[in-house]
């Protein structure tokens, strides 16, 4: 059953803040760009050291980070290196800065 006749589109915002907003729902993401962000770049070897997980789950909490486009990797093999994509990084602070400043017309439980 179709609600709507009319097709929903979203703007290139809307779609780029869900996309950063779904690679930052995980707790281990979270901590992954964190420690990203304290270095230049780190092995994903290396973050098994320091987050108690599986290279292979690691792996993948990596893959949703990329391709959220948070994260930028080098193949260096045996290893890949990945760093912080600073340009999304400035983006994503700026989308959830506008996002969060929203105001709105007070809604309807005032």
């Amino acid at each position: 059953m179709q609600r709507t006749s009319m097709p929903l589109s979203y703007t290139q915002e809307e779609e780029a803040l869900a996309a950063i907003a779904k690679a930052l729902a995980h707790p281990v993401r979270i901590r992954i760009l964190k420690l990203l962000a304290g270095h230049a770049c780190c092995f994903t070897g290396e973050l098994t050291g320091l987050i108690p997980m599986a290279q292979s789950t690691i792996s993948q909490h990596l893959k949703a980070l990329k391709e959220a486009e948070l994260i930028q990797g080098e193949i260096s093999p045996p290893k890949v290196k990945y760093c912080i994509n600073r340009e999304r990084w400035e983006q994503a602070k700026e989308l959830f800065g506008a996002f969060f400043d929203f105001e709105g017309d007070g809604g309807c439980c005032s």
